[in-house]
């Protein structure tokens, strides 16, 4: 086995593996715990790929790789957690073991809430897009639509806003079905749309080669700074709105 070209490859398995404990606490409701190990992944996931160019054994098998395990650390992990969020905002579980017909369809003594379902179509869009990703070969220096990383750490953002942020206005938003209904679809859209988004790549130091990729930087931090996990889904908007802006220049 050739040590140096498994390097990459075993940190995009330690990406996997932290969406495989992101997966298990979601499910049990503990989202601050979630959300740490998806920005651990996502760590992980910025490194492979830079790591696999540094050392020069970037290979087929590590872009594989790679997608399979976004699948579960940005995909399959903010899927459950809109899953989870709609079962909160309609204060309902998607399945519960009742005796009597009250909700939405039966089978058997199980009734069955619907609408959480719906955040799983986030996992369904990510899967589409990576499959795409994979077979798109040039996206190297941009992306079309949105990347599944940036994806998740907006949906993962919404309960650690509801944890710390404490806000009453802010809480009845994002606890609000509607409002996870529309922005399930604008997530699956802006996954796979073919609006062009700058790549946090670095080809060299130079400002005027690089404008757009500091001035992001940089407003983040502050938006950061003032606003904490507030400023993520800002940050995002951000992100679209200075990509649209630099197409257009």
């Amino acid at each position: 086995m050739n040590i140096k070209a498994f390097i990459p490859n075993f940190i995009t398995l330690l990406n996997l593996f932290s969406g495989s404990v992101a997966v298990i606490f979601a499910v049990n409701n503990h989202f601050i715990f979630a959300a740490f190990f998806v920005f651990l992944g996502i760590f992980f996931d910025f490194f492979d790929g830079l790591l696999a160019r540094k050392l020069n054994v970037q290979s087929d098998l590590g872009l594989q790789l790679d997608s399979l395990a976004d699948m579960v650390t940005s995909g399959l992990v903010p899927g459950i957690v809109v899953f989870k969020l709609l079962e909160l905002a309609s204060n309902s579980k998607a399945v519960t073991s009742i005796d009597e017909w009250s909700e939405t369809m039966q089978w058997t003594g199980y009734t069955f809430n619907l609408l959480p379902f719906i955040g799983l179509f986030i996992t369904l869009a990510s899967a589409y897009r990576l499959a795409r990703f994979n077979l798109d070969e040039e996206q190297q220096s941009y992306f079309k639509g949105l990347p599944t990383p940036a994806n998740a750490l907006l949906i993962l953002s919404l309960p650690l806003i509801l944890e710390f942020q404490n806000n009453d206005l802010i809480n009845s938003i994002i606890l609000n079905k509607w409002f996870l209904i529309v922005l399930t679809i604008l997530s699956c859209y802006i996954l796979n749309s073919s609006v062009k988004l700058f790549a946090l790549k670095f080809k060299n130091w130079s400002f005027k080669s690089n404008a757009v990729r500091y001035i992001f930087i940089i407003l983040s931090i502050v938006l950061l700074v003032v606003l904490h996990f507030a400023a993520i889904p800002l940050i995002i908007i951000l992100y679209i709105l200075l990509s649209l802006f630099n197409n257009i220049n």
